[in-house]
């Protein structure tokens, strides 16, 4: 059997990594746990959360926030004017649905106003399409095993749709996290919610693996560090073969973890992780401190116990055990939301503010321990946190918090009557102060999904099993049998990029070039990427060109009109003077197929592929 080896040391790979550090030991050694010393908790993110005062200057807190050190660190004085309306709506389209703006959608937002318009969109069924997948990514979601087989998990879809509808149904964050951790105890007779439990068997699994007591311990251990990292933001997979090397997490933190869950059933060899989880029953089984984190040296026995780190009022687990459960679950998610833990709400937040803004206030999202990096602006971090808690947990209303800002209504470049656009640049250069807005790249799924809504091809279903619309040729040719049955409706073919299968071993073309995560790690920041097969794919793939064409079979006329027509269609605006002129020159020397090529050609744009 090969071992997967990963830098974020994950799953199967442990055992290769045990024999090498310091602090590990022997199961026949006693374990001396370090002590947690005060000068440990000191660091930003272990401190209780505090909400600051909000400075003068400007009328919205974040606002405020950013001004104050905008001003005092980069001799900017005001922030950059903002952006024109046509950039505004297809900002706030793609970042609340995903998608571009229809026509409708500009007269709404016209007349509105942007407040009421905000609003609109987050009412919109695909509010939760887009917003749930970057939730899927932190949960390393796919609808197959991984490793060599990467068998079919043919329920797992469920966890999915469970993601989008409480999205859409605007569930606190505080019960968004609780039943992802213990929906079956919970609500157990709420077979909706218990489908939140789909995030703990969400990870890669290997169920040919020929020792089960193997296979049961790095479940464990892998739902014990995704846990650690997409809610409290620490690395703590380390920690299952020695004593964390910077943070105050110890080899008996973890283990004391991962008894949460120790009463999981896992199914027996050859079958498939389900999507909802289950205990043995209400008897809590013994847990052990695994020596160098090897399944076969179980050491001394330890109960569940939570992260001292973020526990400063000591709490400790009590339990009531349902028929079927332990309870330690509900204890877990109880805790990870309980006002004292000073981790659960500041990363959340930081992980809204990414989404929002593009970019993160912490630049590692899950990695809030020493190694990581210091928030940008600790105090507007620490006052969102206390908000967000006060605000009743809720998602959507942070949006509008942030959306609504001065910040965020940013123009990216330079615009008319901003003098200061050269001390923005020199003086922040990296944005780090937000003088601007950030722009971005589209995902893999943006760009896909644009293609269709503005072709008028997207198929608006929501929900049900992975859709495999058909694959080029040239890798259709090198897959096993099965690997990637097509799916026989046709029309299914142009669902929402989110309802197409999720295969860890088989990334669909468009989402793989444009850095999709594999699934089989927590991702908790897509890699921005620039390379060739990005560009050979837009221009030359099959669906490219077919998307193209569609657009191009709606105009009558290869005159200035039909041009005029494709450009606001695509990129939301006629063409400037220059550019028409260009357009009717390149048409009139490229009779046949000419207004199909302009197409192609502006959905290879940048104005395309970038946000503004």
């Amino acid at each position: 059997m090969s071992v997967r080896i990963s830098c974020l040391i994950s799953g199967f790979a442990l055992i290769a990594l045990t024999a090498v550090t310091s602090t590990s030991y022997s199961a026949d050694e006693p374990y001396t746990e370090p002590k947690v010393e005060e000068a440990d908790l000191q660091h930003w993110s272990f401190q209780p959360i505090l909400s600051s005062d909000i400075p003068k200057g400007a009328e919205h807190p974040v606002d405020a926030f950013l001004l104050k050190r905008m001003r005092k660190e980069t001799e900017v004085t005001g922030f950059a004017p903002n952006a024109d309306a046509a950039t505004l709506l297809r900002r706030l389209t793609f970042a609340l649905t995903g998608l571009p703006p229809t026509a409708r959608q500009g007269t709404d937002f016209a007349t509105l106003g942007f407040k009421a318009f905000v609003d609109q969109l987050l009412e919109s069924p695909h509010y939760g399409e887009r917003q749930a997948q970057h939730w899927l990514d932190l949960a390393r979601f796919a609808e197959t095993d991984g490793f060599e087989h990467d068998k079919t998990r043919s329920e797992s879809w469920r966890f999915r749709d469970w993601v989008v509808d409480a999205y859409n149904r605007d569930i606190p964050y505080d019960q968004f996290l609780s039943l992802q951790i213990a929906g079956d105890e919970l609500a157990p007779g709420d077979e909706r919610e218990k489908a939140a439990t789909g995030f703990l068997f969400a990870g890669p699994d290997m169920p040919d693996i020929n020792l089960e007591a193997e296979r049961r311990h790095s479940i464990l251990n892998e739902i014990t560090g995704t846990v650690g990292s997409a809610f409290l933001g620490m690395t703590m997979a380390c920690c299952q073969c020695h004593d964390h090397k910077t943070d105050p997490i110890s080899h008996a933190d973890f283990f004391e973890m991962r008894a949460f869950f120790e009463n999981l059933k896992i199914p027996e060899k050859n079958k498939s992780l389900p999507h909802l989880v289950s205990e043995k029953g209400p008897r809590q089984p013994d847990s052990f401190l695994y020596a160098r984190g090897d399944f076969r040296s179980p050491g001394m026995k330890l109960q569940p116990a939570f992260l001292p780190l973020a526990n400063p009022g000591e709490l400790k687990p009590s339990p009531a055990p349902g028929s079927h459960t332990s309870g330690y679950r509900t204890e877990l998610a109880n805790w990870l939301v309980s006002p004292g833990n000073p981790l659960t709400a500041r990363v959340i937040v930081n992980r809204l503010w990414m989404q929002a803004f593009g970019t993160p206030l912490v630049a590692t999202p899950s990695d809030f321990g020493k190694t990581g990096a210091s928030p940008s602006h600790p105090e507007l971090l620490d006052w969102l946190a206390a908000e967000f808690v006060k605000e009743g947990w809720s998602i959507k209303s942070f949006y509008r918090l942030l959306l609504t800002s001065q910040t965020w209504k940013q123009s990216s470049r330079q615009l008319e009557g901003d003098d200061q656009w050269s001390i923005r640049l020199l003086n922040d250069p990296k944005n780090t102060c937000l003088t601007r807005f950030p722009r971005r790249r589209l995902s893999g799924e943006e760009i896909r999904d644009a293609m269709l809504l503005l072709t008028g091809s997207l198929n608006t279903k929501t929900g049900g099993p992975g859709v495999r619309p058909p694959l080029p040729a040239e890798i259709t040719v090198t897959l096993l049998k099965n690997q990637w049955p097509v799916t026989e409706d046709k029309s299914e073919h142009s669902r929402r990029s989110i309802y197409l299968f999720v295969r860890r071993n088989l990334r669909f073309p468009i989402f793989e070039v444009f850095d999709r995560p594999d699934g089989n790690a927590s991702c908790a920041r897509r890699h921005l990427s620039t390379t060739a097969p990005q560009s050979l794919i837009l221009l030359n793939s099959d669906f490219s060109r077919r998307m193209a064409k569609q657009i191009a079979d709606e105009i009558d006329s290869e005159s200035s009109k039909g041009i005029q027509f494709a450009w606001t269609r695509i990129l939301g605006h006629p063409p400037m003077e220059q550019e028409l002129k260009l357009a009717e020159q390149f048409l009139k020397e490229n009779p046949d197929g000419g207004l199909s090529s302009l197409c192609l050609a502006l959905f290879n744009s940048n104005e395309f592929v970038w946000l503004d």
